[in-house]
């Protein structure tokens, strides 16, 4: 027996299926706009899978992984930071700094070479947000005053640089930085788990709300009776603090406090954030999307080292105008949503 398919059913069928790929696109068009950096590090992560032999390999995602930690570490601090619409160009030195302070005070034992960096970076980041909140005085000036500061710190403890603390062999502090588990350095574990706890900090607390807010409107924020001053301060301490980690992180992975470090991370950092999807002018982003800028970052060096044709001059340039085609990225998409 046929059956007979009418005018008016093969419209509706045409219609369900416009409806789907208008659904489809919105969707599409929704992620984009909440996680541009997910979409694009799965889509230029599965190229680079088929098309170079040694991407995809074991050995290469555990580097990768690694790597990425200790910039996550500092991108994690900024991300707060850039919300609540301040800047910080400190956390690269200070970044240093703590390693510096962790090789040397790991003479003393496990708790100070771990303790040591956490206290000084913190005090450093706790300055800037009083100056910053307490003065009114622009970040970014606070923050490259600061910047000055721990360098010259730095190279007071190390005499110009040149001395380089050592961490002894089969000190405890060194599985910070060179431990495994199932194969996987501990400073994975460990940034996953500063990662998560941000996520729900940011999103679950009011803290991470007044952190919105601040950044969002900070007039408005302050006429709502809502604790901006605090605030502010708590998140530069806090940059100052995850800073400081990764520094101690990595001196435990290279088993010394390297003085050369840290130029130049603190706009790595801003640049995974803001590859991420978090705005510059403060009030949004994720950190979800933070950890996925610093990975798709990541991705594009190792690609660009696997391909071998470009030295490091030529890295940054790279860098640089893919960070340029996000934020532009970023800009339609915000008037795609307003549309």
């Amino acid at each position: 027996m046929s059956t007979t398919i009418r005018p008016a059913d093969r419209r509706n069928r045409f219609a369900a299926n416009d409806s789907a790929v208008v659904k489809g696109a919105r969707l599409l068009l929704e992620l984009l706009r909440k996680q541009p950096a997910a979409v694009v590090f799965v889509a230029v992560a599965a190229v680079a899978w088929v098309t170079l032999p040694h991407f995809g390999s074991v050995a290469n995602m555990r580097d990768l992984a690694l790597q990425s930690s200790f910039l996550a570490v500092i991108a994690l601090g900024m991300t707060f930071v850039i919300i609540s619409g301040g800047i910080d160009l400190s956390a690269g030195s200070v970044y240093a700094l703590g390693g510096v302070l962790a090789a040397y005070g790991s003479q003393w034992g496990f708790f100070a070479a771990l303790l040591l960096p956490l206290a000084v970076c913190g005090l450093i980041g706790m300055i800037n947000g009083l100056l910053v909140a307490r003065t009114g005085m622009a970040p970014f000036i606070v923050t490259l005053a600061t910047l000055l500061f721990a360098r010259g710190l730095l190279l007071a403890l190390t005499d110009e640089g040149a001395t380089t603390y050592k961490i002894e062999r089969g000190q405890a502090f060194l599985e910070i930085g060179r431990g495994t588990l199932f194969g996987i350095g501990y400073p994975v574990y460990l940034t996953l788990l500063l990662f998560a706890v941000g996520a729900i900090v940011l999103r679950r607390t009011a803290f991470g709300q007044v952190v919105f807010a601040t950044g969002g409107s900070e007039r408005s924020a302050v006429l709502m009776g809502l604790p901006v001053i605090r605030t502010k301060i708590l998140v530069y301490t806090l940059s100052g603090l995850l800073a400081g980690f990764a520094g101690a992180m990595t001196a435990a992975y290279l088993e010394s406090g390297v003085t050369v470090i840290g130029v130049g991370t603190e706009l790595d950092a801003i640049a995974a954030v803001v590859i991420g999807g978090t705005l510059l002018t403060g009030g949004v982003g994720t950190i979800l999307g933070t950890l996925f800028g610093v990975l798709l970052r990541n991705v594009i060096q190792d690609i660009i080292n696997e391909i071998g044709t470009l030295d490091s001059n030529y890295q940054s340039v790279v860098s640089g105008a893919f960070l340029l085609v996000v934020v532009v990225l970023q800009r339609l998409l915000g008037y795609a949503r307003r549309e």
